[in-house]
């Protein structure tokens, strides 16, 4: 696609346009500061720990999985029992897990779930490298009960004592958000080269390019 690249212009007038989108820029960061905060201040609701989980190292509980920290994001990957299908939106999104050690450090533990049996799930977990605390929820109503169902998501929990409560949830872009190289094309002037940006470098619909990272 020939589509048109930025104007050439000279040095002088592309500091006044960068400085111009700075502000902008700004601005964004600084309202995203405040959802950020609301997002802090929702309300928690009481949630049931008698939940079975399995990895390679066993049988474990909800409060096994904060691994004695208060905090726990769980991402819901999209794998079921019997389905040869392994998603590259979901696959996209693990490849972009930090390490665990800065959020151990704030008291968070990240874990991926997902309802395939560990039979299932463990050698695509190793083809694809993930060393993430990995929990098969085969049998159990996890999924569901926190919104994912048949779909993927991001669940959030805080711990106080024995008892667990469920802060927050997202999915769909809420998920978009947590991909890293996307932030990065976003830097770029081609983009994501998919139809809906206004760059013209792309008819890709969103997501549709995505592969696992073995297959691009």
């Amino acid at each position: 696609m020939n589509a048109p690249l930025p104007s050439v212009v000279s040095p002088e007038e592309w500091a006044v346009a960068r400085e111009s989108l700075l502000v902008e820029e700004k601005a964004a960061l600084r309202a995203l500061d405040k959802v950020n905060a609301q997002r802090r201040r929702l309300p928690m609701v009481a949630w049931d720990t008698s939940y079975v989980f399995r990895s390679t190292g066993g049988e474990a509980t909800l409060l096994d999985l904060f691994d004695g920290r208060r905090q726990l994001i769980t991402y819901h990957f999209m794998m079921f029992p019997g389905d040869q299908h392994r998603c590259p939106g979901c696959a996209f999104l693990v490849d972009h897990l930090p390490h665990p050690a800065p959020l151990n450090a704030r008291d968070t533990t990240l874990v991926v779930t997902a309802p395939a049996p560990l039979e299932e799930s463990e050698p695509f977990r190793k083809r694809m490298g993930w060393t993430v605390p990995w929990y098969s929820t085969q049998g159990s109503t996890f999924a569901a009960d926190c919104g994912a169902g048949k779909g993927f998501g991001v669940s959030v929990f805080l711990r106080d004592g024995d008892a667990v409560y469920r802060t927050y949830f997202t999915t769909g872009r809420g998920g978009d958000l947590l991909v890293g190289a996307l932030r990065y094309l976003d830097l770029t002037p081609f983009g994501r080269q998919e139809a809906w940006e206004e760059s013209g470098h792309g008819t890709d619909s969103p997501g549709s390019w995505w592969r696992l990272h073995d297959e691009y």
